[in-house]
């Protein structure tokens, strides 16, 4: 009975296993084979190869923050086609619907006009931030 509970997390167990395997093994094989260089040149802190001059808490441009912010809402937004997509398909091939409050279902066609909608706000608000110049950088 338990293991009939455990049995669809073994593939999620057994790849987080390999990820964690395989992760310890490269810093191991680092840090055993790799080259040791040491100096005061080396041992300085960096940042994108760039040396620190000044201070780290220096005020940034707010179209660097607009910019990030934008990155992770397109970004999510994009993540989500990927559960839209396999549901859509088993709709789409094996003719499955899905249930909906009241009784309904809903088919291929509703799901393709919600995400018809969907992408159509994601287009709008790119093209509204293009338009007010979020991704100008004058």
């Amino acid at each position: 009975m338990l293991l009939d509970s455990i049995e669809p997390y073994a593939a999620i167990g057994a790849t987080v296993a390999m990820v964690l395997i395989v992760a310890a093994g490269m810093l191991i094989l680092a840090h055993v084979i790799g080259p040791r260089r040491h100096g005061p040149v080396k041992d300085s802190p960096y940042e994108s190869g760039v040396p620190i001059v000044g201070d780290t808490r220096r005020r940034m441009h707010i179209r660097f923050y607009i910019v990030a912010i934008l990155f992770l809402l397109f970004d999510v937004e994009l993540v989500l086609l990927w559960p839209w997509a396999t549901i859509f398909y088993q709709c789409a091939v094996h003719g499955e619907t899905i249930p909906l409050d009241g009784g309904m279902v809903a088919g291929k066609e509703f799901l393709l006009v919600g995400m018809g909608m969907f992408v159509s706000l994601v287009v709008f608000g790119l093209l509204y931030e293009w338009k007010k110049g979020a991704f100008r950088w004058d």
